[in-house]
């Protein structure tokens, strides 16, 4: 059967599959029904393997049995590990599907970064302009009284401790959101926030205190920039999904992306709760040693790289050697 018949004899159950399986409550689905499913669709994907083994269908075949199988291992499990598959198989599966999405936004804010550093070096203008008159004039008086990261001092540490998460869950949020317009709003947060940083740490580089600031800064900032970049991820995957929805139609890839991203989203918030509390009850302990700022420094840039980028792998392929070998 030439590939086109066989597209046009199996599409109408193929998208019944899929509106079935990207439902939000995969505990509803029957499982006979789900078993069934799965059957079928390793019959047709061991098929288009078989005779169209360089073509698009076999990709998406493979897919949707993927995703059948993690359905109906799903509905074995007992309503009292939903929480626990959440974040330990869930979600990682999800960063997996977003991490070359992810990998953009780091690139981009890369990018942004290195444009507002080497603005604000030969533009003092840019810098004021970037970060206020005020907050410039406060760190320079800051930095002439002996304490330049006094700025982390300023206010009690429970308000700071509001205000600081509740701002980086909102930005997250419409680096995300804004995402739908075909990522352009993504990358003006990402942009905006790469300036904001690249001329933060070049007002302490022109007073030759960059190596006292970067210490203090990262103590909060790898986990508050990382979660940053992996939320503008979840945008660009939600823009991508507009502009290529691949065998969706616009509608359910834009569904299926927005579903994703805001468990993306969710999954940072206690990231994002984390940095707050290391910014407004840490970060103001500037006279710790230095040993101990790096210690929690790379803890948390381990934990980063591990959770967001290796055990999404690790996961992701002891998923498809299940579903390989079932």
């Amino acid at each position: 059967m030439r590939e086109p018949a066989f597209l046009r004899q199996n599409k109408d159950k193929w998208l019944e599959y899929e509106r079935m399986l990207f439902q939000e409550n995969h505990e509803q689905l029957d499982p006979d029904r789900l078993a069934e499913l799965y059957i079928q669709l390793t019959d047709d994907l061991a098929y288009a393997r078989t005779f169209y083994p360089k073509s698009q269908t076999v990709r998406y075949l493979n897919g949707l049995a993927a995703r059948t199988h993690l359905a109906i291992y799903k509905n074995k499990k007992e309503k009292k590990n939903r929480i626990l598959s959440f974040w330990t198989t869930e979600l990682p599966l999800i960063y997996r599907q977003a991490h070359k999405y992810m990998f953009y936004a780091f690139v981009f804010f890369t990018f942004s970064f290195l444009i507002g550093t080497l603005l604000a070096v030969h533009e003092d203008e840019f810098l004021r302009l970037v970060l206020s008159d005020g907050y410039v004039d406060m760190t320079i008086e800051n930095i002439e009284n002996g304490d330049p990261m006094g700025v982390y001092k300023e206010s009690p540490s429970l308000p700071m401790f509001l205000r600081i998460a509740y701002n980086n869950i909102q930005v997250s949020f419409m680096a995300f959101a804004l995402g739908i317009f075909l990522s352009v709003g993504t990358i003006w947060v990402l942009f905006q926030n790469g300036l904001m940083l690249g001329s933060f740490l070049t007002l302490f580089h022109k007073y030759g205190m960059i190596s006292d600031a970067l210490p203090v800064i990262y103590i909060h900032g790898t986990l508050e920039l990382s979660a940053i970049v992996i939320a503008g991820g979840a945008g660009f995957m939600l823009g991508n999904s507009i502009l290529f929805p691949g065998t969706f139609s616009r509608r359910q890839s834009i569904q299926k992306a927005a579903n994703l991203g805001v468990k993306i989203i969710f999954g940072l918030i206690p990231i994002f709760l984390l940095a707050a509390f290391l910014e407004s009850y840490i970060t103001r302990l500037t006279e710790m040693p230095l040993a101990l700022k790096l210690v929690i420094i790379i803890l948390s840039l381990v934990f980063v790289v591990w959770y967001y980028v290796i055990y999404p792998i690790t996961i992701s392929r002891e998923a498809k050697y299940m579903e390989a070998n079932l």
